[in-house]
């Protein structure tokens, strides 16, 4: 498989768990309004589904590095058919619950693995340019995700959305059969797993980085969660929500592209994500500002224009001292990250304040921004 084509199928594994994320945005007033339960409610069907994620992340990144990429890209990809399947079939709001955490694990696959993928075939400064690239086009996956999922909840309601993941999820292991190739190193040894994840806790750097990952996704992830009832409490539609999804991600390309030419000027990563957490902050004090109208879009594109900048270094550099257990490693790495980001979501559920969501998020960007990182020492 060409290098070319490898990244046009990595950038669609990587959309995938972000589609099927922001997909369910717009349906969360339709699922409140049909199982009868409050917004609180059913926001947390986004909180279950990171905290879902990130076993999914460790079992599929651990079993990666066991028996291969390609064969558990495709285990995974189709427990995500599977439950996509069971979730049209429930009646109630429990039953959507459990095939959300089932979905949820196997949709994991396309995150950790399709990571490992990258890492196994480049490194430094290259690799963060990947991830740079892989930032600009996943700027398309929250409007994609957003105004597809507006449009099939006005026509089909939430049962509409959950029809386009399964097909998704076909579509995607029917791919992967045919061009995903094999990564793994023949040599590569199977590393402990507590092991590792004693190693990783006693990691500062590492420990900063997932911080880092996981306030940036809070701040923008939050929007998609709280959103819906914003617009809804200021009188506009669930469409309307999904137009706006078309603006972030314009903002959240901006960051990647900017990330990308000033990597290349020279500016080095701890200098951008340093910037990234003050343009964070900035967008945050204004949605506080104009949380009572709707022009409180705009400045979420600060927001987004930051996640932009800042993710594809962090990604970048975080397993650097773990290029001899990538899937163990990324696996645990990403089970950190995203269970910070399902408590944090669900935290935003339970409060309802998009603003001070965002302004903690910043504030502890910067915190973590001006830290130094140093590099972890393997016993």
């Amino acid at each position: 498989m060409s290098l070319k084509n490898l990244l046009v199928l990595a950038v669609a594994l990587l959309m995938f768990p972000q589609i099927a994320q922001t997909l369910y945005s717009p349906a969360l007033s339709d699922i409140g309004q049909v199982f009868a339960v409050s917004p609180q409610t059913a926001g947390q069907v986004l909180s279950v589904y990171f905290l879902a994620f990130a076993l999914g992340v460790v079992v599929w990144g651990r079993l990666c590095d066991r028996f291969g990429r390609r064969p558990i890209m495709l285990s995974g990809l189709a427990l995500y058919g599977w439950a996509s399947c069971l979730a049209l079939s429930v009646s109630t709001f429990g039953g959507l619950l459990i095939a959300q955490i089932l979905a949820a694990f196997g949709a994991a696959v396309g995150s950790v693995v399709t990571q490992t993928v990258l890492r196994d075939r480049f490194s430094g400064a290259e690799l963060a340019q990947v991830f740079s690239v892989m930032g600009i086009a996943l700027a398309a996956s929250p409007a994609i995700g957003l105004y597809t999922g507006a449009s099939l909840v006005h026509y089909f309601g939430y049962r509409g959305m959950l029809t386009c993941l399964l097909l998704l999820a076909l579509a995607l292991w029917v791919w992967c059969l045919w061009a995903l190739p094999e990564t793994r190193p023949a040599t590569l040894p199977t590393a402990p797993l507590f092991g590792t994840l004693r190693l990783m806790l006693k990691d500062w750097a590492l420990l900063r980085s997932v911080g880092l990952v996981a306030v940036f996704n809070i701040a923008l992830f939050s929007y998609y969660s709280l959103g819906p009832f914003i617009f809804e409490r200021l009188g506009l539609s669930a469409e309307q929500f999904g137009y706006s999804g078309v603006l972030l991600a314009l903002g959240s390309g901006l960051g990647a592209w900017l990330n990308k030419g000033l990597l290349k000027r020279g500016v080095n990563s701890e200098q951008l994500v340093l910037a990234a957490g003050a343009v964070a902050l900035l967008g945050s004090i204004l949605v506080i500002v104009l949380q009572d109208r709707w022009l409180f879009v705009l400045p979420m594109l600060l927001v987004v224009v930051a996640f932009g900048m800042a993710i594809p270094n962090v990604l970048g550099a975080a397993l650097i001292a773990y290029r001899d257990r990538l899937g163990t490693a990324g696996a645990l790495f990403g089970l950190l990250y995203y269970v910070v980001i399902g408590a944090g979501l669900t935290l935003a559920a339970w409060g309802q304040a998009l603003g001070l969501t965002l302004l903690v998020c910043a504030l502890t960007a910067l915190l973590l921004g001006f830290t130094r990182p140093s590099t972890a020492i393997k016993n």
